[in-house]
């Protein structure tokens, strides 16, 4: 790969900061807030529930076992039963069909190609949150515009992206509601096989998912409130405490 398209694959990794798809904490939560390294909930967000009263006992066994998302028992997401516009499909009516859908969606999300992404979009987009597919493929074409590509087109010739997610944190925002905060990857893979030495790791996005007409739907609604999550590492008990599972894809 030449000298350009390295540089590229890595700009474009750094500027995935400035692109989350999804109702963030209910749409009040800015990309650069959450990537940009700040501990501090954002205005509007809910905060983690404060422990200042002392951990539960429950919590108390948590704490002495040591129990971790890297050695809990794994969220074992669901098995897709089909492929439509681009994303996996037939996903149950219940929580794990919620958090499988988004899970699948954001690791199949065509970030960086404006024409896949707005066929994506339009099939998991709630109706209820006009606008917000065009504003995200917005966002798409801003992005690749920011790393050097034409405002609209596919992915870069010789580089491939591929996102996983490593954790899942699970929340109830209302009556078949969701909030699915999700802790990820993404890698940049060389014309000739090897990843990029500077991969976009440890980051978080929230989606809220409503169940509605038949399936999983992402929406912004300002009447939906998410929370803003404590911190995730793979080998803490307050990570584990505060909701954070570890994902594992169905075989």
């Amino acid at each position: 790969m030449s000298d350009s398209k390295t540089r590229r694959a890595r700009l474009t990794l750094a500027a995935l900061g400035i692109l989350v798809v999804g109702a963030l904490v209910g749409g009040g939560v800015t990309a650069a807030t959450l990537l940009g390294g700040d501990d501090k909930p954002p205005a509007g967000a809910t905060p983690p529930p404060s422990t200042s009263s002392g951990p539960s006992p429950s919590q108390s066994r948590d704490a002495l076992t040591g129990r971790t998302p890297e050695s809990a028992r794994r969220f074992v997401l669901e098995k897709p039963s089909g492929q439509k516009d681009g994303l996996s499909t037939g996903f149950s009516k219940g929580p794990v069909g919620a958090v499988s859908t988004a899970v699948y969606f954001w690791e199949e999300f065509a970030f960086l190609d404006d024409q896949k992404a707005r066929q994506q979009l339009e099939a998991i987009v709630s109706p209820d949150s006009p606008g917000y597919v065009d504003e995200q493929v917005s966002g798409v074409r801003k992005l690749r515009e920011g790393v050097g590509l034409p405002p609209s087109g596919g992915a870069p010739a010789g580089i491939t992206f591929t996102t996983t997610v490593n954790a899942v944190r699970v929340t109830s925002v209302g009556s078949k509601v969701i909030q699915v905060w999700m802790n990820y990857d993404r890698y940049a893979t060389k014309e000739n096989g090897d990843l990029d030495g500077e991969p976009f790791k440890d980051q978080d996005v929230g989606l809220i998912l409503k169940w509605q007409d038949g399936a999983w739907r992402i929406t912004n609604e300002a009447k939906y409130k998410g929370s803003y999550p404590a911190a995730y590492f793979p080998d803490s008990n307050v990570s584990y405490r505060a909701g954070w599972r570890q994902v594992q894809h169905a075989g």
